[in-house]
C-alpha cells in the first residue's frame, strides 16, 4: 500500500505541475488533488522536492530496468531521454525551480549506475583497479549528465534519438579502450 500511495501522490504532482510551477505547488494542492491527507503525505516524504526526487528516481528506474549490461545500455540511455521527453512539463517545471546541484545528482546517479555497469562488465578479467572503474564511469557520466541538461535547458526541442545515437557514437568501443588503456598504464608502472 505504501508505494500506491507514492504513486498516488507523484500522480497528482504531476497533475498539478500542468496548472502550477512547481514552486507555487503547496502540499495541500497535491493532496486534495489525490485525496490522501497531509499526514500521509509527511509519511512518505519531508517535503515537496523530496516528492520530485523521489518520482525522477522512480521514472528512471523504469527507464533504466535490465539496460545497465554492454549490450544494452545504449537502449537505456535512448530510455533516459524517452522518459525525460515523456514528462516534460514535469521535468522543465522542475528544472526550473529545482537548484541545479539537486537535478544534477539526480542525474549523476542514474547515469553512473548504468554507465558503471557497462565498465564492469568490459573490465571482467583485467587488472583495473576499483579506483579506475569508478574515474571511468565518473568520466563518461558527466560527459552524458551535461548535454541531456543541456537538451533539456534548450526546451528539449532537438531530436533526441539523434543526440543518443552521437553519444552512442563516442562510447562505442571507447569504455573498452580506456579499459585497456588504464590497464596498460598500471602494467608499465609495475
Amino acid at each position: 500500500m505504501s508505494h500506491t500511495t507514492k504513486q498516488a501522490l507523484e500522480a497528482s504532482l504531476k497533475h498539478v505541475m500542468l496548472k502550477k510551477p512547481l514552486d507555487k505547488i503547496t502540499i495541500r494542492d497535491i493532496t486534495d488533488d489525490c485525496g490522501i491527507s497531509r499526514m500521509a503525505f509527511y509519511y512518505h516524504f519531508k517535503d515537496i522536492y523530496d516528492l520530485v526526487e523521489w518520482a525522477c528516481v522512480e521514472d528512471a528506474s523504469r527507464a533504466l530496468a535490465g539496460k545497465k549490461t554492454y549490450d544494452t545500455w545504449q537502449e537505456g540511455l535512448l530510455q533516459i531521454f524517452e522518459a525525460v521527453l515523456e514528462n516534460k512539463t514535469f521535468v522543465l517545471n522542475a528544472y526550473r525551480c529545482i537548484n541545479r546541484d539537486q537535478m544534477e545528482r539526480f542525474l549523476f546517479q542514474l547515469t553512473y549506475g548504468l554507465i558503471r555497469g557497462v565498465v564492469e562488465e568490459k573490465s571482467q578479467g583485467s587488472a583495473v583497479s576499483e579506483a579506475d572503474k569508478a574515474f571511468i564511469a565518473e568520466f563518461y557520466k558527466y560527459s552524458f549528465v551535461g548535454i541531456l541538461l543541456d537538451w533539456i535547458r534548450q526546451g528539449m526541442t532537438a531530436d533526441y534519438r539523434i543526440i543518443a545515437g552521437k553519444i552512442c557514437t563516442l562510447m562505442q568501443g571507447s569504455v573498452s579502450h580506456a579499459i585497456q588503456n588504464f590497464e596498460a598504464e598500471r602494467q608499465r608502472k609495475t
